[in-house]
């Protein structure tokens, strides 16, 4: 039977859901390329997760996602902004989250790495304030087993005044790391607090000036996760960076061509759509272990409109996409978010990515989702 699907437009727009497809999991650890998928949190059902109130998270059902994408042999990027960090999920419940999900990491051999910020100081701090933020938050990630993210910081960019403020914070928590750490450059378009981040609002600028940090310390950087949705200035600073030091893509638009690169050169993952598209993410890095790039290129080229779509304008609001197709796959029992964020996109986008998941192969029972969906489409009015 055939589904009406809402459009922006007003229009219904009938849609027949396909056979689902069977996703491989790897036999051994993927090798071709280092991935994370950035995680999103389960809340439970019957919590008061509403808009300022503490997260109250379903612990069983998040964890219990972490475990599939270790499954796939991915790992996983813990207390993101994927699992909306300082979007409704605070420092409190975050690191609670970092010591779970790496006891967890640690009964299956997975990979964990997670995020090291300064979400939980208020009002305005000085320099010294969010150094010594960062330092609390990265004993708990270092302490639970995690590799450190060093999370881009709100606080940081509210009180920096110049390059050189940015240089003197991460230059010492570098300095102070025991092992390599990732560094995280989050954009404005995910979250307007961040704009002017490494003390100007010139890209090229910034671009300096970040390097400068890594190049003074490569030994103490795994990598830099950059999320500016800009392909080419991505590729320019991956060649700028230090040997042994990756780039991992947080590209949630361009990041299939990224990922299988060309002439030798390619990004690594640290991506929140790979929450989503794990089962396809991980098929694609099988390939390119075969050295088949072809296949792979096929495979994240099938998911790249609904990554697209999941990360439109206001790209904020990812987090309700990645959600709602958690909970069309039955990994969780409601369509909620922490601090009420599932209000965060309509109903005509929602169904939009129903269509893109089921024609990228990414439902897990198609007839089971569809079900969902007509359910969703009756409670919000659509249906009737």
């Amino acid at each position: 039977m055939s589904l009406l699907l809402p459009r922006s437009d007003g229009r219904m727009v009938a849609h027949t859901t396909g056979a689902p497809r069977e996703w491989p999991k790897p036999e051994g650890p993927l090798r071709s390329r280092s991935a994370f998928a950035a995680a999103h949190v389960v809340p439970r059902v019957l919590g008061e997760n509403v808009p300022s109130a503490p997260a109250d998270i379903d612990w069983d059902a998040t964890l219990s996602y972490r475990h599939r994408i270790w499954s796939y042999g991915l790992g996983v990027a813990e207390a993101m902004d994927t699992a909306q960090r300082g979007m409704g999920v605070g420092w409190r419940e975050a690191a609670e989250l970092v010591r779970r999900s790496a006891a967890e990491a640690r009964s299956v051999g997975g990979v964990i790495a997670a995020g090291a910020g300064t979400d939980h100081l208020s009002g305005t701090p000085t320099l010294p304030e969010v150094l010594a933020a960062y330092r609390e938050q990265a004993e708990v990630v270092a302490g639970a087993g995690a590799r450190v993210i060093l999370m881009a910081s709100r606080a940081l960019a509210a009180v920096a005044r110049s390059p050189e403020d940015y240089a003197w914070v991460y230059g010492s928590l570098l300095d102070e790391a025991d092992d390599p750490v990732i560094l995280h450059w989050l954009g404005p378009m995910f979250d307007p607090a961040l704009r002017g981040y490494w003390g100007t609002d010139d890209v090229p600028a910034a671009t300096k000036a970040f390097l400068e940090i890594i190049r003074a310390r490569p030994e103490k950087v795994d990598g830099v996760k950059v999320s500016l949705l800009d392909a080419d200035h991505e590729i320019a600073l991956r060649r700028e960076l230090p040997e042994g030091v990756r780039l991992y893509t947080g590209d949630d638009f361009n990041y299939p061509d990224l990922i299988v690169g060309s002439r030798g050169e390619f990004s690594d993952a640290l991506l929140g759509i790979f929450a989503a598209i794990h089962p396809a993410a991980s098929a694609a890095i099988q390939a390119l272990d075969r050295d088949d790039p072809a296949t792979a290129q096929s495979i994240l080229d099938s998911t790249r409109d609904l990554g697209r779509h999941v990360f439109e304008a206001p790209t904020f609001h990812y987090k309700t996409g990645i959600a709602f197709l958690s909970w069309l796959n039955g990994h969780q029992p409601g369509f909620t978010m922490a601090g009420g964020l599932h209000a965060g996109r309509s109903v005509p986008h929602l169904a939009e990515v129903f269509r893109l998941a089921d024609r990228a192969g990414l439902l897990v029972d198609p007839q089971a989702a569809e079900e969902r969906m007509r359910g969703f489409l009756v409670v919000s009015g659509v249906q009737r």
